[in-house]
């Protein structure tokens, strides 16, 4: 009976962690949203929205709430049940890959929680920690290409279906560069945990950040993390000069802005991956060195690793925000060449040299 106890304390536990990280990534989403039309503008000699609140910090609450109350019409020619579930399929595949993102290094104790209960309870900074998580991001990533597809095929539109057409080419293709990366970084690390991934590059003082180690696989995993995520330079899917609108021709509404914050969302997944796998995760050189010298550090170490983790993400979804600004847009031909002609075959080389290169040190 204790078991199931606490079995269920642990679910709610999990629970409220899932809508804490969810919540608050919709509201990373109103942010960044206003961070790239604001910093877009400027690379533009443009403003950008200034006139909803003050510096127009109020811009996407305005959106949001324009996006709430427009009517919302479906198109008698769709195919309705696909056409209303694809929106939904794309924003949710985009949230899910946050589920194994380690935020922090250590579980925070509750004691108050504790005596309460009459059994340890850990608050860890993670949704959950599973063994496989590598193949999970691999997997549930793929997913949001399902609903472009479905989107662009169940609007029964020429454009819509073009549009959808090219998402499945480009992302089931580039799919292939950033798979053989992570390959390189499973036989540096010698796990699938992504937890043990940041563990791995917290060695030597935190030196042994993987952007160092695979500069290669950082740079395919960079370039093939925009093609999956439709941004510039590879925003081909939906290029208004061509295809009007590609796959949300069709869209309006609320369905169209859970299509904008699925691109959004899985924008900052891409960062926060770069961050996690690449860049340390929560870890800084020489930052457990610190603690020992500043003890009192520690009181606030959930804090400070979050606050790490936080920072090199958004430095990172500020680099995406100057790729879209300075790189022009492919045509789709060179676009598909550049997968499998170049980037594809680097990242098999890269695979054998990083293979070869453990098997003379540790064999």
């Amino acid at each position: 009976m204790l078991i199931q106890y606490e079995f269920i304390i642990l679910l709610i536990i999990d629970a409220v962690k899932i809508l804490t990280i969810g919540s608050a990534i919709m509201g990373a989403f109103m942010g960044a949203l206003m961070v790239e039309r604001k910093l877009i503008g400027r690379f533009t000699g443009r403003y950008g929205p200034n006139r909803v609140g003050p510096f127009g910090l109020l811009q996407p609450v305005a959106d949001g709430v324009k996006m709430f109350f427009k009517e919302e019409i479906v198109p008698g020619h769709v195919d309705k049940l696909v056409y209303l579930i694809a929106p939904a399929l794309s924003l949710t595949a985009a949230l899910l890959t946050f589920g194994v993102v380690p935020f922090g290094r250590e579980s925070i104790t509750l004691p108050f929680v504790e005596t309460l209960l009459g059994f340890p309870v850990k608050l860890a900074p993670w949704v959950a920690d599973i063994n496989v998580g590598v193949l999970y991001l691999m997997a549930i990533g793929s997913l949001g290409t399902y609903g472009v597809v479905l989107g662009g095929w169940a609007s029964n539109n020429k454009y819509s279906l073009l549009g959808g057409l090219r998402t499945s080419a480009q992302m089931l293709s580039y799919e292939l560069p950033v798979g053989v990366a992570m390959l390189s970084v499973v036989l540096v690390t010698g796990t699938l945990r992504v937890r043990e991934i940041v563990e791995f590059q917290t060695q030597y003082g935190g030196l042994f950040w993987l952007v160092f180690l695979q500069p290669v696989a950082f740079l395919i995993f960079f370039i093939g993390g925009l093609a999956e995520a439709g941004r510039a330079p590879f925003d081909l899917p939906e290029t208004e000069n061509e295809l009007i609108g590609g796959f949300i021709t069709e869209y309006g509404a609320m369905k169209f802005g859970l299509f904008q914050a699925a691109e959004f969302v899985h924008a900052m997944m891409l960062c926060t991956l770069i961050t996690t796998i690449f860049l340390g995760g929560w870890n800084l050189p020489f930052l457990q060195q610190i603690f020992i010298f500043l003890p009192f550090l520690q009181l606030i170490s959930p804090v400070i690793y979050l606050s790490i983790f936080l920072a090199k993400s958004i430095l990172m979804y500020c680099v995406l925000i100057w790729v879209r600004a300075s790189v022009p847009r492919m045509r789709f031909d060179q676009l598909m060449g550049f997968c499998w002609k170049l980037l594809l075959p680097i990242g098999l080389a890269n695979l054998i040299i990083t293979a070869l290169v453990l098997a003379v040190l540790f064999f």
